[in-house]
């Protein structure tokens, strides 16, 4: 059996951060029957030294679109450095799956043995193919993100099941 590239990128991202989006639904309505300003949400960390829920979920985003362009040789979506708000970061992830699903898929695919580098937000780079950015990188990553998102709200009360991470069944 053969997975492509292209099935092990953008068909998990897109539909994960579909996912995304439909928790933060879930923040936004907790939020207005608990009468919670949105922003104690969005600023909730699971542990000091870790991201709040908004940069959570911008990682997801950065480690989609990032991987993807590096994959398909393009530059990658950039997201305003403005402090997002709900519906913002929904907009963001809008723009996430559309700008992955927009990449050639072609390129995509072709890029397993591809050198590609990634830029760490530190200015730090690291060299990978494009197998093992995906593979080792770049999808523990985005997945990291999306479930310390989810563990956030949960933690915060928000009510949600693991049905609410995974999705509807593909």
């Amino acid at each position: 059996m053969t997975i492509s590239l292209c099935e092990t990128s953008v068909d998990v991202f897109v539909p994960y951060l579909g996912n995304l989006s439909v928790l933060l639904d879930h923040a936004s309505a907790y939020a207005k029957a608990k009468n919670i300003d949105p922003a104690i949400l969005l600023n909730l960390r699971l542990y000091p030294n870790m991201y709040n829920l908004t940069r959570q979920v911008g990682e997801a985003n950065r480690h989609a679109v990032v991987a993807c362009a590096l994959l398909a040789g393009r530059e990658p979506h950039i997201f305003p450095e403005a402090e997002p708000d709900i519906a913002e970061l929904q907009s963001r992830i809008a723009a996430a799956i559309a700008f992955v699903q927009g990449l050639p898929r072609a390129e995509i695919d072709g890029a397993a043995d591809k050198e590609v580098v990634f830029t760490f937000r530190s200015g730090a780079t690291r060299k990978f193919t494009g197998r093992s950015l995906l593979l080792t990188f770049s999808v523990p990553q985005f997945f990291f993100h999306v479930t310390t998102t989810y563990d956030i709200l949960r933690h915060a009360g928000v009510d949600l099941a693991k049905k609410d991470f995974l999705g509807p069944p593909r």
